[in-house]
């Protein structure tokens, strides 16, 4: 039933802002090549390119700006630092609302390099300020699409390199690797394109189809294989699908999201498996068994915790047979009842309904993609790792005790 205005309410204000596209992926030649698709659909949309080669070499960035009739900057800047998150600040940001303000009424489609992330992106511009004015005041970021081809996404994913090895590293210090960075491209993303324009279904593209749908299950998914201007350009722009609250892929589970899909029957050998766990892993066993864990699969991605170290959350990342780790907080047990209002509501509300009398919000939950791996031997391992009814008996105060090659590693060891 449509309802009503009420009389004297004022009608819904049109948002005027300029509407950005960010078109990411680790195949520059299929981003430009979406990108060009969308200008063709309409000329006045601008364009926006960043070539970042030139940073490690002399600390500067190439950035171009196109429409639909031709080029309209192509400009190379100096930065004093030669970094990315520099050029994002310093560069990138001042041009989109210099953009958005000298050309009313026309949308921005952004491309970003391969080792530019568009999680970066987008919390720059929700947090930040060109000439005294929120950067939101100019621009709204209306979807982040991830454009996967299919000639090159499984040797990417399967990459044991790091950017530098591909001459790809932002700065001296970016140690960054060539999975992850693909990975966390696609699961930001809140649509995904496999584009394979021209070609004739297969396998293989069912195969990939099914992979990025299990790798990044919350979003939408297309398979581009005509090159139709139109077709892409209703499908993405002004779409409104990119949601700036949403939790990021690693926080999911804390927030009650699911972290992964579990479907460990091979689709086109696609498996995606996920596994919880209310006891928390022994460092030893668990360092142990890293490589193990990490090597079956594409993909691994959630939060755990460690006995010896019971205060800390701890982000898992893995990819290409690598392993990365880090903090992402306390968990609400370990944390006093005065700041809990800083965890936000939603994961306030899943601690609740799942907490434990002993362990409180303290859990395991992962979530891995590969191909042809046995869910079940996976989880075998992982259980493996957990506390024994023994051990887990001796309580908080023995697990803090016990050898730890993650000592030092995670600031929450050290807590009530």
């Amino acid at each position: 039933m449509s309802q009503l205005a009420q009389p004297g309410a004022a009608p819904p204000q049109a948002d005027l802002r300029a509407a950005l596209t960010l078109l990411t992926g680790f195949a520059p030649e299929a981003t430009r090549a979406a990108a060009d698709l969308l200008a063709r659909a309409d000329p006045a949309l601008l364009v926006v390119e960043y070539d970042l080669a030139g940073l490690a070499a002399d600390g500067t960035v190439r950035r171009t700006v196109r429409d639909g009739r031709g080029p309209v900057e192509d400009e190379r800047t100096a930065l004093e630092h030669g970094c990315l998150s520099c050029t994002v600040r310093e560069d990138l940001l001042p041009a989109l609302v210099r953009l958005a303000r000298t050309r009313p009424g026309d949308d921005i489609a952004l491309v970003l390099p391969p080792n530019m992330e568009p999680g970066t992106v987008a919390a720059a511009c929700a947090w930040a300020e060109v000439d005294g004015a929120p950067v939101a005041d100019a621009l709204r970021i209306d979807s982040v699409v991830a454009v996967c081809d299919p000639a090159s996404l499984l040797d990417t994913l399967d990459s044991d390199q790091d950017l530098a090895d591909r001459g790809l590293h932002a700065a001296d210090d970016d140690a960054r690797s060539v999975a992850d960075t693909a990975a966390r491209q696609i699961e930001y993303a809140d649509t995904v394109l496999l584009w394979a324009p021209g070609a004739d279904p297969d396998f293989e593209h069912a195969r990939l189809a099914v992979l990025l749908q299990r790798l990044n299950p919350w979003a939408r998914h297309l398979v581009v294989d005509l090159d139709e201007p139109g077709w892409l350009s209703q499908r993405l722009r002004r779409s409104g699908r990119f949601d700036p609250d949403a939790p990021e892929p690693h926080g999911r589970g804390l927030e009650g999201h699911a972290v992964g899909s579990h479907e460990p029957e091979p689709d086109c050998g696609v498996v995606a498996a996920v596994y919880r766990a209310r006891r928390p892993f022994h460092p030893a066993r668990f360092h142990r068994a890293l490589s193990d864990v990490a090597g079956r699969t594409l993909r691994g991605r959630g939060h755990l915790w460690l006995a010896s170290q019971p205060d800390a959350i701890v982000a898992w990342e893995s990819g290409g047979g690598g392993v990365a780790m880090g903090e992402l907080g306390r968990w609400l047990a370990a944390t006093p009842d005065a700041e809990w209002e800083d965890a936000g509501p939603e994961r306030r509300v899943y601690a609740d309904l799942h907490w434990d009398a002993d362990f409180g919000d303290r859990e395991i939950h992962l979530a891995f993609v590969g191909l042809h791996f046995a869910a079940d031997e996976l989880a075998a391992v992982l259980d493996g790792c957990l506390l024994t009814d023994e051990e887990a008996a001796a309580g908080p105060r023995a697990w803090r005790e016990y050898d730890d090659p993650f000592d030092g590693c995670f600031d929450g060891k050290e807590g009530n």
